[in-house]
């Protein structure tokens, strides 16, 4: 489920900041919008990283 397609506006906006988050985090500069100039790898990144996120934090919610 890509971000545009999440109705609530507040979950949107939550989605965006995490996604730059990450992006930040492995070093993507991302824009407001479209970024569709981004390599795979890129994209790529970013996904992992969120995903890694995820499941630190699920696992510490475990503990």
């Amino acid at each position: 489920m890509s971000s545009s397609s999440i109705m609530n506006p507040s979950a949107r906006e939550a989605m965006d900041r995490f996604k730059m988050e990450a992006a930040s985090e492995v070093g993507v500069s991302l824009k407001q919008g479209y970024n569709g100039d981004l390599t795979s790898k890129q994209a790529g990144s970013i996904g992992g990283q969120m995903v890694k996120k995820m499941i630190e934090s699920y696992e510490s919610s475990m503990h």
